[in-house]
């Protein structure tokens, strides 16, 4: 269960060129206990790149880009979040189920090259959007008053876990595939990640974060990314039966859940990452990252010397910023830690890196960032201040 395929790939397929979407969603009166039929947008099209649709009690959100591994840009951010506020408020809509078109992925991450490079060469301010109008959506999602099922079967990356990690039940499957790879393209672990990494046992987390490494299967459950396990063949069944409750309370949704879950059988007694973690609890434990570096080196094992190769190909400034950003939000609330995020986003949307890694890993494909500073001492803490503190006069509003 380690790194299958290239990383780099994964992160080309899913950036893809911004499409438009246009819907609306309609409403019937029906009580939701007498509702069996499914409302959805009146404007339901090959198109569309988000479907909310309503179903019986819940309401349904399905990233809708397959041939993009459901990337999420701007439009479906801007679609998903007040339709989330209104059933919220809605008192027939008692969960949220949220999922991914085709089998391939929940959603690879955030359409970086459409969303965003290309609004930073010709309107910045809309960058800025994305990004601010992203965490707000995580934010919410992290505060929703109504149970909120996360359906990750496959690909589950950077914006993918924004959409499902914050919510309270997650559900991976054998062909879950989870992680953070932004240190790769320059950038660090956003959309809340400063909040729920370091939260995971250990310093797992903190080694996610820094090495982009993919947690699969059962491991994503065991690691505490998921709260269920399913085998991928009965998810369609999951999911008619939650759809199937009538005013469901959160007991009777997480009662389902771990049925599902107890009759899992897939990869039940098998654990890849874990017979790591001594080591990762070791190697992490440092406060800085030349002393996780050192500590891989000492070790000298297959393993270590792996996630050497792999943090050695990691922008400096992006190894140096992730680790801090995940000490500091070790102890701040979720809102904290996005306003932290916003600043630092700011921050590189009008630095090197960014732009040198979304070239070389998206865009040109050369797979050779030339990084700026190139090592980590050049990294300096004044330079890392100045990250963290811009800019305090455009802070994320909630």
């Amino acid at each position: 269960m380690g790194r299958s395929g290239s990383l780099e790939d994964l992160l080309s397929v899913a950036g893809g060129a911004l499409a438009t979407l246009a819907y609306s969603i309609s409403v019937s009166e029906a009580p939701c206990y007498a509702r069996h039929d499914v409302e959805r947008m009146s404007n339901h099209t090959a198109a569309a790149e988000v479907l909310l649709e309503r179903k019986g009690c819940a309401g349904v959100i399905t990233l809708n880009r397959p041939r993009f591994l459901n990337a999420l840009n701007f439009n479906m951010v801007e679609d998903i979040y007040p339709q989330l506020k209104k059933w919220e408020q809605d008192p027939e809509i008692f969960l949220i189920i949220i999922k991914g078109a085709g089998e391939k992925a929940f959603c690879a991450g955030g359409d970086i090259r459409g969303a965003v490079i290309e609004a930073v060469k010709s309107a910045p301010k809309k960058a800025h959007d994305f990004f601010r109008r992203e965490y707000i959506l995580n934010n919410a999602i992290g505060s929703f008053q109504k149970p909120y099922v996360a359906l990750i079967h496959g690909i589950t990356m950077g914006a993918g876990a924004g959409l499902s990690v914050h919510g309270q039940f997650r559900v991976a499957t054998e062909k879950t595939v989870f992680a953070m790879p932004e240190t790769a393209i320059g950038l660090f672990p956003d959309v809340g990640g400063g909040y729920f990494l370091p939260r995971l046992q250990g310093k797992l987390g903190y080694f996610l974060g820094l090495t982009g490494f993919r947690v699969k299967g059962r491991d994503v459950y065991t690691a505490g990314i998921a709260t269920h396990f399913v085998d991928s063949e009965k998810l369609v069944m999951l999911e008619e039966d939650l759809l199937a409750l009538k005013s469901p309370s959160e007991e009777n949704i997480a009662d389902i859940l771990e049925t599902y879950h107890t009759k899992s059988r897939i990869d039940q007694d098998k654990s890849y990452i874990f017979e790591h973690m001594d080591k990762i609890n070791s190697w992490f434990s440092a406060n800085t990252v030349e002393q996780i570096i050192e500590n891989l080196q000492q070790d000298g094992s297959p393993f270590a010397l792996e996630q050497l190769k792999v943090i050695n190909k990691m922008s400096p400034t992006s190894l140096k910023i992730a680790l801090r950003q995940l000490m500091a939000g070790s102890s701040k609330t979720l809102q904290e830690v996005l306003t932290m995020e916003y600043r630092l986003v700011q921050a590189f949307m009008v630095h090197h890196d960014f732009h040198e890694g979304v070239r070389a890993v998206l865009i040109d494909k050369d797979r050779s960032p030339k990084w700026k500073p190139a090592n980590l001492k050049e990294v300096t803490d004044e330079d890392l201040n100045n990250y963290f503190k811009f800019p305090g006069s455009n802070d994320l509003k909630f």
